[in-house]
């Protein structure tokens, strides 16, 4: 197999980073993609950065040893926390996520702009250096959503329950004036609607996903790593949780999987 028909290898700390896999296969329709949801280690938000990273650079050791030509961290806490060191210890690209602020800010008529994320992306350094690099002046609200990652992995998307979570997390970014809202954790997407219905129409929404799939297109494509195939590729599933419950939440949010396989012990233990 030469370089560029390996498959690419793409991992969350759970089932959200579904979002982007999505959107890497609407713009790589001849891609094999590999998913690892790291469920077992569920959620990165609320644990140390050290732990956090770790966690990555494991499943991405895992990545390599099935041949991913490149890595996406499809997780904006393990982006913060683990890219640096994931990519100068990797020989692939290794492609990250960041909360859609400069697109954000351009939208905005209020310059006021919430982002909704984990605390871990919250807290991270690699948040605070982006919110400083925005020169306009803008407010930037920053709000953790505590349970939001928990009712996407078990594939609730609509209950009174998660509807009431994401109303409780999302109205206090808007009575400060928040007219443009960033959805800085990729399980967000998945509750976009119900985040619509409480902001309003007025309100623009802002999720990086398909920025990103289009930016590893852009990488491979300078790195002579697309594939040659016109077939449609596959996708691989693994989790480092129990995989029928992975399976179940897979089924709700990416139909047609059908197979969801463990995590091998050795990349599932924690560090």
């Amino acid at each position: 197999m030469t370089g560029n028909e390996h498959p690419i290898g793409v991992f969350d700390s759970g089932v959200g980073g579904l979002s982007v896999l999505r959107e890497i296969r609407a713009v790589l329709p001849h891609e094999n993609l590999l998913y690892v949801a790291d469920s077992g280690h569920l959620p990165y938000g609320n644990k140390p950065a050290e732990y956090i990273e770790q966690r990555a650079l494991t499943v991405g050791r895992f990545l390599l040893s099935r041949g991913a030509k490149a890595i996406v961290v499809a997780c904006n806490t393990a982006t913060a926390a683990a890219i640096t060191v994931m990519r100068a210890e990797f020989r692939v690209p290794v492609i990250g996520m960041e909360p859609g602020l400069k697109p954000a800010v351009a939208l905005s008529k209020s310059l006021v702009v919430g982002v909704l994320a984990t605390e871990g992306t919250l807290k991270s350094a690699k948040f605070r250096d982006l919110v400083g690099r925005t020169t306009e002046k803008v407010e930037v609200i920053a709000q953790a959503c505590p349970g939001w990652v928990e009712q996407v992995e078990r594939g609730d998307l609509g209950s009174p329950a998660t509807r009431d979570l994401v109303r409780r997390y999302t109205e206090p970014a808007l009575e400060r004036g928040a007219d443009t809202l960033v959805l800085g954790c990729t399980h967000y997407p998945f509750l976009a609607g119900l985040i619509a219905d409480v902001a309003g129409p007025d309100v623009h929404i802002v999720e990086t996903g398909s920025a990103v799939a289009r930016h590893l297109r852009r990488r491979l494509e300078a790195d002579g790593l697309l594939t040659r195939r016109m077939a449609p590729g596959v996708e691989l599933f693994w989790s480092s949780g129990p995989a029928e419950v992975a399976g179940r939440s897979l089924a709700v949010l990416w139909p047609g999987v059908h197979r969801v396989r463990p995590l091998p012990a050795g990349f599932a233990a924690g560090d």
